[in-house]
């Protein structure tokens, strides 16, 4: 299975083809080619101090599509309209979404567009044959390239296809110590993503890091 990660040069891009390539074939995605080559290098770098092998490709974000089963998009939630109007082929593709519509004033909240979320706002501008799921969703972006440390969160998942939905549980679960629990259909996205500012906000006012949810 080849992960497409759209935004692969983001902190989180990054952190995932890290926590990625050692089990997985990974694209790493960037408008800019030459930037996701040097994200690659940099991760290979990493990793091979870790004594680990793994499977890096840097492309442009429409390569990361073509050549990919899977795809991440790791990207900003302002974002997502533009770069997903730029590329096409996302036919029969799988497609997670780990984008919360997020906006700060004195505190973290959630901003949904009309759909009602950033999972189903995508589904919307992919073709019906790409099945979106949203997952990752309330993870510290920080934690992702601290390899020395273990993933221990839980992940949410929501899908509308039973056997989609398994597949990115696998994957989930094949990352560091976290645990993918079912969430449902992708109209429960909305629930998911509003838990991040909740996150964001206790990390701040209780001077907190990397502020996670753990089912138990």
């Amino acid at each position: 299975m080849k992960i497409g990660i759209i935004g692969g040069t983001g902190d989180i891009g990054e952190g995932m083809a890290l926590r990625f390539s050692p089990r997985y074939d990974v694209i790493v995605g960037s408008r800019k080619e030459a930037k996701a080559i040097a994200t690659c290098d940099l991760c290979r770098e990493t990793l091979h101090e870790q004594g680990l092998e793994c499977s890096l490709l840097g492309a442009t974000n429409q390569r990361t599509v073509d050549e990919s089963d899977v795809i991440v998009l790791a990207i900003p939630f302002e974002y997502v309209a533009p770069i997903l109007k730029a590329l096409t082929g996302f036919e029969d593709k799988i497609v997670i979404s780990p984008v919360n519509p997020i906006k700060r004033a004195t505190y973290f909240y959630h901003a949904p567009p009309p759909e009602g979320s950033a999972a189903m706002m995508i589904a919307g501008m992919l073709p019906s044959s790409a099945t979106v799921c949203a997952a990752f969703n309330n993870i510290a972006a920080g934690r992702w390239k601290v390899l020395g440390e273990e993933l221990d969160y839980s992940v949410a998942v929501c899908c509308d296809d039973g056997d989609v939905k398994q597949t990115v549980m696998d994957l989930v679960n094949a990352v560091s110590s976290l645990r993918a629990y079912d969430a449902g259909p992708l109209a429960a996205a909305s629930i998911v993503e509003s838990v991040t500012p909740l996150l964001l906000n206790i990390a701040r006012f209780n001077r907190m890091r990397d502020v996670g949810i753990k089912f138990v």
